[in-house]
């Protein structure tokens, strides 16, 4: 039997949370749903996911801060990143530097995000 992948999202957008939930209810993958850094941590201690979709620009702490947590706790789960800040290429430098599996900008096409999911499952 196939399990379901279980992933992550850590954002405070509900415009990009609600194109997300839309993404993974097609795809039937389940979702939890971390409004910030503090709650992101709390999630994964919590519980096992099979990837975390992140967004750099999260309170109280930074998108950044977080994936250097993770990578360091949880090295073996992918992260993507997502942002939309203007200093993007430094951005993308600095995620992948701190272990993130991908990047893509804001806003983004949502079948391509889906693809890049799906490539970073199947690993």
């Amino acid at each position: 039997m196939k399990t379901i992948p279980n992933l992550l999202i850590i954002e405070n957008d509900s415009m990009t949370l609600d194109i997300l939930s839309i993404i993974m209810e097609k795809e039937n993958y389940k979702m939890t749903i971390a409004h910030d850094g503090n709650e992101a941590i709390t999630r994964v201690q919590e519980a096992s996911f099979d990837l975390i979709i992140i967004a750099i620009l999260i309170p109280p702490r930074s998108g950044l801060e977080i994936i250097n947590y993770l990578n360091k706790n949880y090295p073996s789960i992918p992260i993507v990143a997502l942002s939309s800040l203007a200093d993007e290429e430094k951005t993308v430098e600095e995620a992948f530097q701190l272990g993130v599996s991908d990047f893509i900008a804001k806003p983004f096409n949502p079948n391509e995000l889906l693809l890049r999911i799906k490539r970073l499952l199947k690993k």
